[in-house]
């Protein structure tokens, strides 16, 4: 099945890639088993991260706490209160982002539409950039699905940096298509996706099949981001 025209064939892409006239600057994605993204910033660009993943940064970048959007929204939402905000002061100063733990980072070009992140899938997002929190769309999903009941969702023009353990496991949805997902093996998905629970079905199963009682149902159109390993539980202060 051919992905739909308005998405590229994967999402990772080369290793150093030039944003675009709408994003000035440029990033580069490096590693294998940890991958991180480094980002070269114009002078007074700005981007968001989430706090505690900077891995290094140059002499002329600087950071700080901010709160985007409802701050009671994000507390609720289980990413903390604030994100790091960082600001380049010259032309190419650069900043590394990670996810502090095993993983590949994806890059999702707001121009397809917004992109809804899971628990520690945000990684960093630049360009004029809103983030929100989103509320599940079932009640069942929110309580058993494995994403929680708040999602973090970004739209706006320009990039967001995406984190998923393992490896990342793309699907594209018709219209109606359906995949099912082990609790917390989702990552990130489009805006156009459906996003509920279905109960694994037989006492055995249940018992027996490490799969809990529920699983995660995505329903198309759009773009489904699975990560092959479940997110481990960091220290908080860290990014996970």
């Amino acid at each position: 099945m051919q992905p739909p025209s308005s998405l590229p064939a994967r999402l990772s892409g080369p290793d150093v890639v030039n944003m675009s006239e709408r994003v000035p600057g440029s990033y580069e994605l490096r590693g294998q088993i940890a991958q991180t993204v480094t980002i070269a910033l114009e002078a007074g660009q700005t981007m968001w991260a989430s706090k505690g993943a900077i891995l290094s940064h140059d002499a002329g970048v600087q950071w700080q706490l901010k709160i985007p959007g409802a701050a009671v929204s994000r507390m609720l939402s289980g990413e903390g209160l604030a994100l790091t905000h960082i600001t380049g002061q010259r032309p190419g100063a650069s900043v590394t982002l990670s996810a502090n733990q095993t993983g590949k980072v994806a890059v999702w070009d707001l121009a397809w539409g917004p992109v809804t992140c899971t628990s520690g899938s945000f990684l960093g997002a630049i360009g004029d950039v809103k983030i929100d929190v989103t509320v599940a769309r079932r009640f069942g999903a929110a309580l058993f699905g494995g994403a929680g009941f708040l999602l973090q969702k970004i739209s706006g023009q320009g990039l967001v940096f995406i984190h998923g353990s393992g490896d990342f496991v793309e699907r594209d949805l018709e219209p109606s298509e359906e995949v099912t997902v082990s609790t917390g093996n989702l990552a990130a998905f489009g805006s156009g996706v459906g996003y509920d629970i279905v109960g694994v079905g037989g006492c055995l199963k249940v018992l027996f099949g490490r799969e809990g009682l529920f699983m995660t149902r995505m329903t198309g159109p759009g773009r489904v981001l699975m990560q092959s390993m479940k997110r481990q539980r960091l220290p908080p202060g860290r990014h996970g």
